[in-house]
């Protein structure tokens, strides 16, 4: 079955764009944001509590799940919802990205990629067909097919065979995905992922081969890896004009609210970044105004909210003053409430940016929102 996504509104001023993807675990409004729960666990937020952040979908991460706890248990489990608790829409990431992050534990070659194990140094390998079958075990609504992604000081031709490679193997995955079914009982989707860095003809080439081969959705691959952000945002202009208007567009491991809001304006609809929780996790907050340092020695008698008048529980509950006393006193309590905080955050943004796309009225609300939040945040 295809996917089942339809674009709901449109800005008249630039590419932004709100639509409804449907999933059997839900549907999820786009633009959207995902949390990363890499091992199956947004790192310090219990699932019931995401529920209440209005988190849509969450990511997870087909490498580190397939290390631990093994596809085994969690086919005994009856797939990773099951699993975690969580009753939403899941996203699971090929393991490509580990390819770009653990390159001095791997081997690429045609068949696909050898990894030492980062815990163990064991030997395990990753090919197209083989990653699909763990997605299948997983049981993400969402599964993305194994790829490279080139660094952003590769040069033009390691780009360009890198680009090429992961071609081939988006075709194996495709024709194995096609091939295989559903564990339990739920539709699951895959989505093509385009590379090619930062040279237009190589991401035209990679682009139009995947819109050949049909899959569910399309990811912006190869992004936020040290390359310019004015870089980013011409590949995501051509990428607009390249990919399905009637299908979803992803854009992996970004970001900041800036990358975010400039994304959406040039049609992407998908987003993930560990930053709400890595930085939540270092003390660091979100608010409409700006970011800041919680652990801070001026925020020791701040008796206000985080975000004063924002509607979340750490809003109305817990003052600046409290939360610093627990982070510098080591209390995991602390980081659970920053990192719900920076979660909430990010909900709000996307869903702000979709009625304002609604309303007409995205471009002139993004220019002030980051007017204000740039203008505010601290160092």
């Amino acid at each position: 079955m295809s996917v089942q996504f339809s674009v709901t509104a449109t800005d008249p001023q630039s590419a932004a764009r709100c639509g409804v993807l449907h999933t059997d675990h839900g549907t999820i409004p786009t633009p959207i944001f995902m949390p990363v729960g890499t091992r199956a666990s947004v790192k310090s937020v219990p699932t019931d509590l995401l529920e209440g952040l209005n988190v849509r979908i969450i990511l997870a991460n087909t490498y580190h799940l397939y290390l631990k706890p093994g596809n085994d248990i969690i086919r005994k489990a009856g797939g990773v919802h099951r699993f975690m608790n969580w009753n939403g829409p899941l996203l699971t990431d090929s393991g490509g990205y580990q390819v770009y992050s653990l390159s001095d534990l791997r081997k690429i070659t045609e068949e696909g990629v050898t990894f030492k194990s980062h815990i163990d140094g064991s030997k395990l390998q990753f090919t197209p067909e083989n990653v699909v079958d763990t997605q299948r075990i997983i049981g993400s609504d969402i599964m993305m097919p194994l790829d490279e992604c080139p660094p952003s000081t590769a040069e033009r031709s390691y780009v360009e065979k890198s680009g090429e490679l992961t071609l081939r193997w988006a075709e194996r995955a495709r024709k194995h995905f096609l091939g295989t079914s559903p564990l339990y009982g739920h539709e699951q989707y895959q989505f093509g992922i385009t590379q090619g860095g930062v040279h237009a003809d190589l991401r035209t080439i990679s682009s139009k081969a995947l819109v050949d081969l049909d899959f569910d959705g399309y990811a912006v691959g190869g992004m936020a890896v040290g390359e310019p952000a004015e870089a980013m945002y011409r590949v995501l202009e051509l990428s607009h004009t390249l990919l399905p208007e009637h299908k979803p567009r992803y854009l992996m491991g970004v970001g900041t609210p800036e990358n975010i809001l400039n994304a959406i304006e040039r049609g992407i609809d998908m987003f993930d970044c560990v930053i709400p929780t890595r930085e939540g996790r270092n003390g660091r907050v979100y608010t409409r105004k700006g970011a800041m340092n919680l652990r801070s020695a001026k925020y020791a008698e701040d008796f206000r909210s985080i975000d004063e008048g924002f509607p979340n529980d750490v809003c109305r509950s817990y003052s600046r003053a409290y939360i610093r006393h627990l982070l510098n006193v080591g209390e995991i309590f602390g980081l659970t409430l920053c990192t719900m905080q920076n979660i909430s955050f990010f909900m709000w943004l996307t869903a702000t940016a979709r009625s304002a796309i609604q309303n007409g009225a995205f471009t002139a609300w993004k220019e002030e929102f980051l007017r204000e939040f740039n203008g505010n945040t601290q160092s």
